[in-house]
C-alpha cells in the first residue's frame, strides 16, 4: 500500500511540474563567433556572426547552409526574420562597417538598405514591430542617442529626432552582443542601455515619436549594463546583464518590471547563474522566460522573479519560434543548438 502511494504522489509531482527545456548541439560547419539568431517557424531560422558569416536553416537544424551577402568583411551581429523568406541584417562597426541588409528570397539576392558614412556611428541592433516597421539603436553620438526607424519595410530609415530623446549619459550606448537590447509590443518599444555610471531603459508609446527614460538597479560601468530586454505585454518585462568581464558573477543582473518599465525592482533571491546576453518570453506561456549567457541558461516561469539553472552548453544569443515549441541559440566557435520545450 505504501509504495502505491508513493507512486501516486511521483506522478502527481511529474503532472504538476513543468516540462524541463533540453538543449541539442547541432552542426554549424563554421568557426566564426555567433551573435545572431532569429528564428522565423518550428523548421526555419537564422543564425550570423563575424566574417560576414549568415547562415539558414530550413530543416529544424538538421542541415544550415551558408549564404553570401557581401564580399566585404563585415561582422553581422543581428539578424531578424520577418518570415521564412524575409529577413534583416545588421553590421557593426564605425563608419560604413555599419549596415542593413535585407532579403525577401531566402537569402538568394539581398538589398543593401543603409549604408552608414558618418564615422562616428555605430549601429548595435535592430527588432521589428512587424514588416513594415522597425526600429535600431546604436551608441550615442556627441551625448544624443542614435536611433533609427522605418515604417516602409526598410526602403527608408530616418534618424529619431534627438530633441524627442532624452540625453544620453556619458559613454552610452547599447552593447551589440546579441541583438535583444530592444523589445517590441503594440506600438511600445523599449531600449535597454549600458557602459554608463547607470543602466536605463528608454521607451516610446508611438514608435518613436516621443521617449521617456527609466534608470534600472542593474550592475553598471563600462563592461556592464543592460543586455538584453524582453517584454510579453505592455506592462510586464525583464532586463538583464552584468559585466561581459565577469561571466560567472551574478551579482544585480536581472530585473523586472510590471508597470511598462517605469520602475525596475531587483531579483536578488533565485536569481541567474551569472552573467546573461540574452533573455526571452516562451510564446503561448505567458509568464516563462530563458535567459542564455556564455557559461550557461536559466529558466523562469513566474515572470522572471525565481529563475532555476538549466543544464548545457552556454551561448551569446536565442530566438524563440513563433510557437514557442522550439529555440535556438548562438554562440562562439560556430556554436548552435536547438532547445525543445515542449
Amino acid at each position: 500500500m505504501t509504495r502505491f502511494v508513493n507512486l501516486q504522489c511521483a506522478l502527481l509531482l511529474l503532472a504538476v511540474l513543468p516540462f524541463a527545456p533540453t538543449w541539442t548541439s547541432q552542426v554549424s560547419g563554421v568557426a566564426a563567433t555567433l551573435r545572431g539568431v532569429s528564428a522565423a517557424s518550428d523548421h526555419v531560422a537564422w543564425a550570423s556572426g563575424s566574417g560576414s558569416t549568415v547562415l539558414r536553416t530550413a530543416d529544424g537544424g538538421e542541415t544550415w547552409q551558408r549564404i553570401a551577402v557581401t564580399t566585404d568583411r563585415v561582422d553581422f551581429r543581428d539578424v531578424d526574420a520577418i518570415d521564412e523568406r524575409t529577413a534583416y541584417l545588421l553590421s557593426i562597426g564605425s563608419g560604413p562597417a555599419s549596415r542593413i541588409y535585407k532579403t525577401v528570397d531566402a537569402g538568394a539576392t539581398w538589398t543593401l538598405q543603409v549604408s552608414n558614412q558618418d564615422p562616428k556611428v555605430f549601429l548595435d541592433a535592430m527588432t521589428f514591430w512587424d514588416d513594415a516597421h522597425g526600429i535600431v539603436v546604436g551608441d550615442s553620438v556627441d551625448g544624443q542617442f542614435y536611433l533609427l526607424t522605418t515604417g516602409d519595410g526598410g526602403r527608408t530609415w530616418s534618424r529619431v529626432p534627438p530633441d524627442v530623446l532624452p540625453p544620453a549619459l556619458p559613454n552610452e550606448g547599447a552593447f551589440a552582443a546579441s541583438g535583444t537590447n530592444i523589445a517590441v509590443f503594440g506600438a511600445d518599444a523599449w531600449v535597454g542601455t549600458g557602459a554608463a555610471s547607470t543602466a536605463r531603459v528608454l521607451h516610446t508609446r508611438d514608435r518613436g515619436h516621443s521617449w521617456t527614460v527609466a534608470e534600472t538597479p542593474l550592475r553598471s560601468g563600462p563592461s556592464a549594463g543592460i543586455f538584453s530586454i524582453a517584454f510579453r505585454d505592455a506592462r510586464h518585462g525583464v532586463v538583464v546583464g552584468g559585466d561581459y568581464t565577469k561571466e560567472q558573477d551574478a551579482t544585480d543582473n536581472v530585473a523586472v518590471t510590471s508597470d511598462g518599465g517605469a520602475t525596475w525592482s531587483l531579483v536578488k533571491d533565485h536569481g541567474l547563474s551569472g552573467f546573461r546576453s540574452v533573455v526571452a518570453y516562451e510564446p503561448g506561456a505567458p509568464a516563462t522566460l530563458v535567459a542564455v549567457g556564455p557559461r550557461g541558461a536559466d529558466w523562469s516561469t513566474d515572470d522572471g522573479h525565481t529563475w532555476t539553472g538549466m543544464e548545457g552548453p552556454g551561448f551569446h544569443t536565442f530566438s524563440f519560434s513563433p510557437t514557442g515549441r522550439v529555440g535556438w541559440a548562438a554562440g562562439g566557435r560556430g556554436a548552435l543548438g536547438r532547445l525543445d520545450v515542449r
